[in-house]
């Protein structure tokens, strides 16, 4: 199952419209693999459900913004045992309005009747990156800073997420504070497409010197030399960022890596580059054998500095 949130005019005017139009997109092609319920402020409820179509289920839920990832409860599984962990949003290290959206996850695990564990420290569920064996990715910038978990050391947050997680191996790579809402998440950077495997959001080589490209060197760094909970060395697999993608806003989110598996398939964004677009359905194709790659449009979306993962959540099947 999926959770989502429907776009508010207090975070997206005057892109409302625009946004609105990508999470529907994402949502319907969603629902066409497994069910998916969609969080709404009472007063869009019925907008949101035309947009969305019968298959999205719609809930009276109120909510800030869109980012699920981040806002809702990141499930945990313990056997036949299933929870949520509660990271605490508190929008980012407070840079935006989050009254409603620190109540979402208490919501989502109330609504499910799933046990909730309220972490002792603020993070968010795109801040991590785990393998399902016990290697958990993060960036330093999001976690060990001050706007969250001030006086926390890496080894305290690292406790806590042993413990909430399960996670017995740590790759950390620096990050950037400050520059983007999410003091840049590792889901926009990295992610495992199974253990011992890590999908690499590439720059091209002729990328303008910058604080993002300085930040990528140094992740790569670290993931070439990063060895997993089995003790073994990691592939890494390229995936290159589209470049002809025509005029976009200086925060837009321009990554395959940011990507939703759902059962039997893959959601992918399409950025209007052509032969990126093309080249990236054919690696996810690859790393994901037996399940369908569909590609949806972020134009909106992307300006947000996010993308599909980053507006989706995922629950496990119970037994």
């Amino acid at each position: 199952m999926t959770f989502m949130s429907w776009p508010t005019q207090l975070i997206w005017e005057p892109d409302t419209a625009g946004v609105r139009r990508d999470i529907a997109g994402i949502a319907r092609a969603i629902a066409d693999f497994e069910p998916v319920v969609l969080l709404a402020n009472p007063k869009d409820v019925k907008a949101a459900q035309r947009a969305c179509g019968s298959q999205v289920e719609v809930v009276p839920i109120p909510v800030d913004d869109l980012w699920m990832r981040d806002t809702g409860p990141t499930f945990v599984l313990g056997g036949k045992n299933i929870a949520g962990v509660d990271f605490n949003f508190n929008g980012w290290g407070d840079k935006q309005e989050h009254t409603r959206d620190a109540g979402v996850a208490r919501e989502i695990l109330s609504m499910e009747k799933v046990t909730r564990i309220q972490a002792p420290i603020v993070g968010e569920g795109g801040s991590i990156e785990v393998d399902g064996a016990g290697t958990l990715m993060a960036t330093e910038s999001s976690l060990i800073n001050d706007n969250r978990n001030p006086g926390k050391t890496k080894a305290d947050i690292e406790a806590v997420l042993t413990e909430t997680v399960g996670a017995t191996t740590f790759i950390w790579v620096k990050g950037v504070k400050g520059k983007d809402i999410t003091d840049y998440h590792i889901d926009a950077l990295a992610r495992f497409s199974e253990p011992g495997v890590v999908v690499v959001s590439t720059p091209p080589k002729d990328a303008a010197q910058d604080v993002w490209l300085a930040a990528y060197d140094q992740a790569r760094k670290v993931l070439n030399s990063a060895v997993d909970a089995r003790g073994k060395r990691l592939e890494l697999v390229d995936l290159p960022e589209p470049v002809d993608i025509g005029r976009r806003g200086e925060g837009f989110l321009a990554t395959y890596v940011n990507y939703y598996v759902v059962n039997d398939g893959v959601i992918l964004p399409r950025f209007g580059d052509k032969k990126a677009d093309r080249d990236a359905v054919a690696i996810i194709r690859d790393l994901y054998p037996g399940r369908e790659v569909v590609q949806v449009p972020v134009d909106t979306l992307g300006e947000g500095g996010g993308g599909i993962h980053c507006a989706t959540q995922q629950m496990p099947k119970r037994n």
